[in-house]
């Protein structure tokens, strides 16, 4: 009778801290998140600066077209657009983005190999690699940019990385947690990003 009388107010107080636990990382993750949110670029900061090479990824609107744009603009010599679906080809994109010159053909390489933020970044960097190229601007969505420049600085530690985000026109950035859609992709890209950031440190630590 003792020990059972006993065992009822331990199992409560780990009850107690494991709710109070849980209240913790609930608060930094809801903390994180809102850093995470302010943390997004607003603007181009670098706009004018030439690289080898302009970097798109698929995966969001806009973003094919601004990158046919810069190499347009002559940002770089070379355009590289990863993650591009199979059977998609470069006269398909100049089709689509209905503004690109014609002899913009034979500066475009489309990477077929990607079908995530971690493979845009391996594929990109085997083919800069490849290609002798050490510098690039990377197009992608500007809620998609902090996990986008983290794979690729551990994918490519000395190239040089220009951020160029995109501000799609139906992502409500500013007021974000007013309209569910673009907070359900605000919150699912913080929560990829925190994986990434995690990711690094344990594949570190297991590769030891």
């Amino acid at each position: 009778m003792f020990h059972g009388r006993g065992f009822a107010p331990r199992r409560r107080r780990l009850a107690r801290r494991l709710a109070v636990g849980l209240g913790i990382v609930a608060v930094a993750l809801f903390v994180g998140l809102l850093w995470f949110a302010s943390a997004l670029p607003t603007e181009v900061r670098d706009g004018t600066r030439v690289t080898d090479a302009i970097v798109v990824l698929t995966g969001g609107s806009g973003r094919v077209h601004r990158g046919l744009e810069l190499l347009a603009q002559k940002r770089a010599r070379r355009l590289f657009v990863s993650g591009v679906y199979r059977g998609v080809d470069v006269e398909d994109l100049l089709r689509v983005s209905q503004q690109s010159p014609r002899n913009l053909a034979c500066c475009i390489t489309l990477g077929y190999q990607a079908d995530n933020t971690r493979g845009n970044a391996a594929e990109t960097a085997a083919w800069m690699r490849k290609e002798g190229l050490r510098s690039l601007r990377l197009v992608t969505g500007a809620y998609h940019m902090p996990r986008s420049l983290l794979e690729f600085r551990r994918a490519m530690p000395n190239m040089e990385i220009v951020p160029h985000p995109v501000f799609p026109k139906n992502f409500k950035q500013r007021d974000w947690w007013r309209w569910p859609g673009s907070a359900s992709l605000i919150a699912s890209e913080y929560v990829k990003y925190l994986i990434a950031l995690l990711r690094g440190p344990l594949s570190a630590g297991a590769s030891r």
